[in-house]
């Protein structure tokens, strides 16, 4: 018997245990660490290799506050190619083929703070900056690839990986996306609308400056985004100077006609949507796609059990803030682990999980409660109705005080200060 449990593995305790190592649930796991926080993360995908891949057509938007998180947990620092940040966001009603409406909403980032709005990150360069920033924290253990077996208790957290390891934790975090297997087997319902539409998201080159400026458009169909891109050189072979991202919604039949469009007929769409002030364009890197639709979980914790990013919450692209709630929730669940662990206290009490779901929840609710209304209000071609909302975008941009608390509210700040 002895020597059997001299063969046996020793058990690795940590205060926090984390399941997907996404975008949301890397910066989790970084940000914990950092704060001196126990911390162990398990994917069942391989971590990329840290080279810098081709640039595939994906970008972020990073908000003003999801920015400072990823400054104070160490991964802005890492990103290989620089952000490009957005200063300026024009917001009009439009249809496509004609020119945007003079009634628009203009905001310029310096009437704001004393940043940008927010930047524009490559998915690659973001993953590059978490591999990069993982191996070097002295608090966290990384397991991937590896999948878990997780068992809850009153007590604790038992996480048994696939190669026998054992990982004991206060506390286990759901970071695995829109089908969360933790949220899952805890039982957790979740409310889901289907909104018929298809996201398209992808860049291309331009031949005139964007200035740092971003273009949302409401078009009866969806709403279509232009985001500026740095202009690195990094964006294949295009011989166009410049680059942007875009964020386009269609209705399904058509997302699946212009996907299959060859680039010289996709080019004519995109500029009957953007219009001519950028130049001539040309599409770069690939087409992503994928359905709309929002979640919400009915509840966001279980016992010994946290929900974070797309595992709690999902949401119409319409205002581009799905990556910045999620960042939100490890804000929030940071600050509420990193001081209860400080104390000597228990990082996975009911106490805790309550707190962090009365800060979380009612926000993401918002949220995907007002992309939901946006969608609604603007995804119709209604003439009495466009008219009226092209008025309330040209009231709004009167109204400096207002202007400035729907900025504050995408950047992540309070909206007082």
């Amino acid at each position: 018997m002895s020597s059997l449990l001299a063969n046996m593995p020793v058990p690795l305790s940590v205060a926090v245990a984390i399941i997907g190592a996404g975008p949301v649930g890397a910066t989790l796991a970084a940000a914990l660490a950092a704060r001196g926080v126990p911390t162990a993360v398990i994917d069942a995908a391989p971590l990329p290799p840290m080279e810098l891949s081709g640039f595939d057509g994906r970008a972020y938007a990073i908000a003003l506050a999801s920015k400072r998180l990823l400054e104070a947990a160490g991964i802005w620092e890492r990103l290989p190619t620089t952000p490009c940040p957005i200063e300026g966001i024009k917001v009009a009603d439009g249809r496509v083929g004609e020119a945007p409406s003079s009634l628009h909403l203009d905001f310029a980032s310096h009437e704001v703070a004393d940043e940008p709005f927010g930047w524009m990150v490559e998915a690659r360069a973001l993953r590059v900056a978490l591999n990069a920033r993982l191996p070097h924290l002295e608090h966290l253990h990384a397991f991937a690839p590896m999948t878990a077996t997780v068992a809850r208790a009153a007590g604790g957290v038992t996480v048994t990986l696939a190669d026998g390891r054992v990982i004991l934790a206060q506390l286990v975090i759901g970071a695995e996306g829109r089908n969360s297997p933790l949220r899952q087997a805890a039982g957790i319902g979740t409310a889901r609308h289907d909104y018929g539409q298809i996201g398209m998201v992808g860049a291309f080159a331009h031949e005139l400056p964007h200035n740092n400026r971003a273009l949302e458009l409401f078009l009866p169909a969806g709403p279509f985004a232009q985001l500026p891109l740095s202009d690195l050189g990094s964006f294949g072979t295009s011989t166009l100077p410049h680059a942007s991202s875009f964020v386009w919604t269609e209705r399904r039949g058509t997302a699946q006609r212009l996907l299959a469009l060859p680039d010289a007929d996709f080019a004519r769409e995109l500029r009957r949507r953007i219009g001519g002030h950028l130049g001539a364009i040309e599409p770069i890197g690939r087409r992503w796609h994928y359905p709309l639709t929002a979640m919400h979980a009915t509840r966001y914790v279980a016992g010994r059990l946290a929900l974070v990013g797309d595992a709690a919450h999902g949401m119409h692209p319409i205002a581009g803030q799905g990556l910045n709630i999620g960042f939100r929730d490890v804000t929030a669940l940071t600050e509420l682990v990193a001081r209860a662990h400080a104390a000597g206290e228990d990082v996975g009490s009911a106490a805790l999980l309550a707190r962090y779901q009365a800060a979380r929840r009612p926000d993401a609710l918002m949220m995907i409660g007002a992309t939901h209304v946006l969608e609604k209000l603007f995804g119709n071609d209604i003439g009495p109705v466009r008219l009226a909302r092209r008025l309330g975008i040209a009231a709004v941009n009167r109204i400096p005080a207002l202007k400035r608390g729907f900025a504050r509210q995408a950047m992540g700040l309070p909206l007082r200060g």
